[in-house]
């Protein structure tokens, strides 16, 4: 009886291990976005996220790695959300969505997924005299 007592005992604990990651999705990321028409590449772009508390998080250190007539030499603003679905083993799951506008109306929308240090999704621009889509790929 104490031999089932202590085995009931160390199988209880084992499942009440601590999961030291904290589930977030900070770090530097590097996006390359295709175009759905052609398969080719019509933005890179690098960025420093760093999660805040309600689904927000901040971008920093934001720059096109590619050319782009859409962008080229405009100053850019950077918002973002996040919804946190699962945390396994410190691999995160959930929601993505980022939104980058330029100072003439150009607006880069991503939405996407993310999964561990993957995001993958869809990203559509408009306004200023540009439009486009297609898909992207992100990684940290």
């Amino acid at each position: 009886m104490r031999l089932m007592a202590v085995l009931l005992v160390g199988f209880t604990m084992a499942g009440c291990g601590t999961n030291s990651s904290s589930g977030n999705i900070n770090g530097t990321w590097t996006a390359v976005l295709t175009n759905s028409s052609d398969g080719t590449t019509n933005y890179d772009f690098s960025a420093t996220i760093s999660q805040g508390s309600g689904g927000g998080f901040s971008i920093t250190q934001f720059m096109f790695t590619s050319t782009s007539p859409c962008f080229s030499s405009e100053q850019t603003t950077e918002t973002g959300s996040f919804g946190l679905t699962g945390n396994t083993s410190g691999t995160v799951q959930g929601t993505f969505g980022m939104t980058i506008t330029g100072t003439v109306g150009n607006v880069l929308a991503l939405t996407g997924v993310v999964n561990g240090k993957t995001i993958t999704g869809n990203w559509t621009l408009s306004g200023g005299g540009c439009s486009g889509g297609g898909t992207f790929t992100a990684g940290a």
